[in-house]
């Protein structure tokens, strides 16, 4: 079974509510500026002081998950590295931001990229091994992977149309439901 304390587990629960907390700030204060249907959560940093907001949030979050990824016992070994590689994906995108819309890619933004792609695939497939012990994640770990799918789909143009920052936003928030699924798990000792 898995076996996560209940005060790790309080404390994963706390720092995933709190790195809630910047991303939905910068939503609110860029109103305006920013279209969430089009434009990218990374855009966020080119938004006044969005780079530390944004940082707190990713930051934050990929702590948290790493935090789950140690603390996780009896999911197999591999579900616990892909949540480690998710979080090392989140530090490294927060530390080589991403380019203005428009402008020609830098080295900082193909890491940016990069390390988005594997850390969006990663944390799904962690959640479909655990998923594999605890069919209650079975919902949520497929949703997060349709919507990694999705996301990395959106990347090509369709006629005009584009809903990347809306994709992401929807993967954003299964990943969020995934990983407060994963902290949630019900604790039972094992000798």
């Amino acid at each position: 079974m898995v076996e996560v304390g209940a005060k790790r587990r309080g404390l994963a629960v706390g720092g995933l509510v709190l790195s809630l907390v910047p991303i939905f700030y910068l939503h609110v204060v860029s109103a305006g500026q920013l279209n969430p249907v089009t434009d990218v959560i990374s855009d966020y940093v080119f938004v006044d002081n969005g780079t530390g907001w944004l940082a707190a949030t990713s930051l934050g979050l990929a702590a948290v998950s790493a935090l789950l990824a140690v603390n996780l016992r009896g999911v197999g070994r591999s579900a616990q590295w892909l949540i480690g590689i998710w979080s090392a994906g989140l530090a490294v995108a927060t530390i080589f931001p991403t380019d203005p819309a428009g402008a020609p890619t830098s080295t900082s933004g193909y890491v940016h990229r990069y390390a988005g792609a594997v850390m969006f695939v990663a944390l799904p497939a962690a959640g479909v091994l655990i998923a594999r012990q605890f069919p209650a994640l079975i919902g949520i770990a497929t949703t997060a992977s349709i919507s990694s799918a999705a996301f990395l789909v959106s990347h090509v143009s369709f006629a005009g149309f584009e809903a990347r920052g809306l994709t992401e936003r929807v993967l954003f928030a299964s990943l969020y439901a995934l990983l407060f699924a994963i902290a949630a798990l019900q604790v039972r000792r094992t000798p």
